[in-house]
């Protein structure tokens, strides 16, 4: 059973905490991680890009010149993909690029992801974050305090506008909750920082 450092917002070591094996200590599978987050980063795009083909562009309903005879090569449209102003040949169209992934391996993959950030000691576990008061300050002191990097992923156990509000304004740092977390943001941010009661919620949904 893994075992990580517990510390209080102002970066002293309070105790230990024991991780869960079965969330915490599994086997890294590469494949469905990068499987998961190929499907979230689809599943954002937001597919309304759209160009006109060559039957959408206005214009060029005559023929610019005759078949024969002139010298030059044959046009029937100056609205031909060819011509300036022309249509987009294979025009890119609104579409929904989102597709499911079983949820068996998308539990194995948030498995997979916590487990190497524990293996790799990104992992920063806190008993608290009690901020009466919204401040950006008091937030960046307590990143600097845990020894966070530039990127942090900051996660509480319930919904916190308090906290959320103090560290919107921060680059590279993201707020979130630890019912929403997901593999992308987890991958994408250098330091996991989670609160005592979110990762008990975490075990319990995982384990």
């Amino acid at each position: 059973m893994p075992t990580v450092g517990l510390f209080n917002i102002e970066g002293k070591k309070v105790g230990d905490v024991s991780l869960n094996e079965k969330v915490f200590n599994v086997e890294v599978n590469k494949a469905v991680l990068h499987q998961v987050v190929v499907a979230q980063l689809a599943n954002k795009r937001q597919g309304t890009q759209s160009t006109k083909t060559r039957a959408e562009v206005r214009g060029g309903g005559i023929k610019p010149w005759r078949q024969k005879g002139t010298g030059r090569a044959r046009q029937g449209s100056i609205r031909s993909p060819q011509w300036a102003g022309g249509g987009i040949v294979f025009a890119p169209k609104p579409r929904d690029y989102s597709y499911s992934i079983p949820k068996k391996v998308k539990r194995l993959a948030m498995k997979s992801v916590l487990t190497s950030k524990v293996n790799e000691g990104k992992i920063i576990v806190v008993d608290a974050i009690e901020m009466e008061t919204p401040k950006t300050k008091d937030f960046i002191k307590m990143l600097s305090a845990v020894n966070a990097g530039k990127k942090s992923l900051v996660v509480t156990a319930e919904n916190s506008p308090v906290v959320v509000k103090s560290g919107r304004n921060i680059p590279g740092v993201k707020v979130a909750f630890a019912n929403v977390i997901n593999v992308y943001d987890i991958m994408n941010h250098e330091s996991f920082i989670i609160t005592k009661d979110a990762v008990k919620k975490v075990e319990e949904v995982y384990a």
